[in-house]
């Protein structure tokens, strides 16, 4: 099953700017990810550029096969440690894998998948799906953060 996710970045403008990404969106795959492996606005910016993602690997890499069955078995580790876009690699329609530009963050998660991760220029926040303050606008944390309520929850240790 998949934990899906949207990865954005904040525009010049004060938009936001954002992608679809189908696998592990929880914080700590897709959140450890984007902390350790796109940090640099300009590599950012170029993820997204990608359009929708069926996964996010620590290198934006080359266009490559969607089909991870590969017969050469260094081409498979190489290939497992790019991204995988539904446009650049599986061929989808750019029509319906395009990036998607929001006025401001409450429109950014209104429509959101279980987790949303956004650049603020400096660090990785995340938000999940539902958490709101008592006036409805979304709480985001620090990835970090995130991460480890997760890991607590997951130990029960939430209360």
């Amino acid at each position: 099953m998949a934990t899906r996710s949207n990865i954005a970045y904040m525009t010049e403008e004060g938009k936001i700017k954002s992608v679809y990404c189908h696998w592990d969106g929880y914080p700590e795959h897709n959140g450890e990810m984007l902390r350790r492996y796109y940090t640099d606005q300009a590599k950012i910016q170029a993820l997204i550029a990608l359009g929708n993602l069926s996964s996010l690997r620590p290198e934006i890499g080359e266009k490559h096969s969607f089909d991870k069955n590969y017969d050469q078995p260094e081409l498979s580790q190489m290939f497992d440690n790019w991204t995988l876009a539904y446009n650049r690699d599986r061929g989808e329609d750019w029509a319906h894998t395009a990036p998607s530009t929001w006025e401001n963050a409450v429109d950014y998660v209104e429509f959101m998948e279980e987790y949303a991760y956004l650049w603020n220029g400096e660090d990785w926040l995340v938000h999940k799906a539902g958490n709101t303050d008592a006036n409805g606008y979304p709480i985001f944390d620090f990835v970090e953060v995130a991460q480890s309520k997760e890991v607590m929850a997951n130990m029960g240790w939430d209360d």
